[in-house]
């Protein structure tokens, strides 16, 4: 199986860079040029995106785990990725979609002018050690099992004060609170125990049914940051700038609080339990965007300090995992392992285009489009 796909890529997927951009007129790269859309989901013929999809390689890669891992989730799905791989090797124009029996369902966007929003999430990779020592004292902590004497779980400040104290539910001391808090807003982080040995797999198990409170808000509405300026990386300067006190009373700010699981020799996977490929997988709203389903993409391209380029890239991706803040006409792109890909990961909060690709067979969105 997996050598046909290599062929497959061989033989044309791998396609090329963009041809051209064009600027848009704000810096989060909104539209507002093709007018008012009136549905969630509108069938179009023709999209008028003008550049080619830049990721052919990474989304046949992406399509591969899926039929290895999921073979009814790819059976679901597998005439709409058969007919997209054939229009990539027909050279992936937008107007040629309809001859390979495609249909492109344009998203009406969080405004209704088409402006989809995308943010980024990644895993991080945390150090941390099996037992408390020195500065590796904030624990990693397992699930807790239902119990009788817990009815309800402690919110953020309770953990954070000791009620989970004395349950053995200790995965693991890291040298970070925030680094913590971080791996708790991406689901999950590779964890470093510095011994020389793998790095260990540290998957989402769960939370403790607290609502869920943006500190990144939270800092807007005490004038700390300027919304205009929040990013992952204004949350962590502001940390780096205040007291052990302080950057514990702002996390506490949200009492949601996520546990864990290890996991040996383990690919980072989504909600689908499928292994994420970067920037060819999405977290959706699977009540909009069900699982499995491909969107092509016009992404904003940032430059190194997060700011739009006017310039735009076409991605061709697949939902595969969910987020608790990722609601309707909302996209969370996955972009790998590490501090580069947190880097980028931290500024996305910009707007595209997306059109729904789905064969007439596969269709999901039919009944939503009309």
């Amino acid at each position: 199986m997996k050598g046909r796909w290599i062929k497959f890529i061989l033989g044309g997927v791998v396609i090329a860079l963009l041809a051209g951009c064009e600027s848009r007129p704000t810096d989060r790269g909104q539209q507002y040029k093709d007018g008012k859309l009136s549905q969630k989901f509108g069938l179009v013929n023709n999209p008028n995106a003008k550049n080619k999809p830049v990721n052919g390689k990474d989304f046949a890669q992406q399509v591969y785990e899926i039929s290895q891992v999921s073979p009814a989730l790819y059976n679901k799905h597998r005439d709409t990725y058969q007919a997209i791989f054939q229009w990539m090797v027909s050279g992936a124009e937008g107007p040629q979609l309809s001859q390979f029996k495609l249909g492109a369902y344009q998203m009406e966007g969080v405004d209704n002018y088409g402006n989809v929003q995308f943010t980024g999430y990644y895993t991080p990779v945390i150090h941390a050690r099996h037992t408390r020592q020195g500065e590796f004292k904030y624990p990693l902590y397992s699930m807790p099992k239902k119990s009788k004497n817990m009815r309800r779980l402690p919110d953020r400040a309770g953990i954070y004060a000791g009620e989970l104290d004395g349950l053995n539910l200790e995965l693991a001391y890291s040298n970070s609170l925030v680094d913590n808090f971080m791996m708790e807003v991406q689901g999950s982080a590779y964890v470093d125990f510095g011994d020389g040995t793998p790095m260990v797999f540290f998957a989402y198990a769960g939370k403790n049914g607290r609502a869920y409170n943006s500190i990144g808000k939270v800092l807007i509405d005490r004038n700390e940051v300027p919304r205009e300026e929040m990013s992952m990386q204004a949350i962590k300067r502001w940390t780096e700038q205040h007291s052990d006190e302080e950057v514990r009373e702002l996390l506490e700010q949200n009492p949601s609080f996520v546990f864990f699981k290890p996991r040996h020799s383990a690919p980072v996977k989504g909600a689908s339990a499928v292994p994420l490929i970067a920037k060819a997988s999405v977290a959706s709203d699977k009540t909009l965007i069900p699982p499995g389903t491909t969107i092509l993409a016009e992404v904003p391209l940032l430059d190194k300090s997060g700011k739009f380029t006017g310039k735009y890239e076409m991605r061709l991706m697949i939902a595969l995992d969910v987020g608790g803040a990722i609601k309707g006409h909302h996209f969370d792109i996955y972009q790998g392992v590490g501090d580069e890909a947190g880097h980028a990961a931290g500024f996305y909060n910009h707007y595209g285009r997306v059109w729904v690709l789905s064969a007439p067979s596969d269709s999901p969105l039919s009944s939503a489009s009309n």
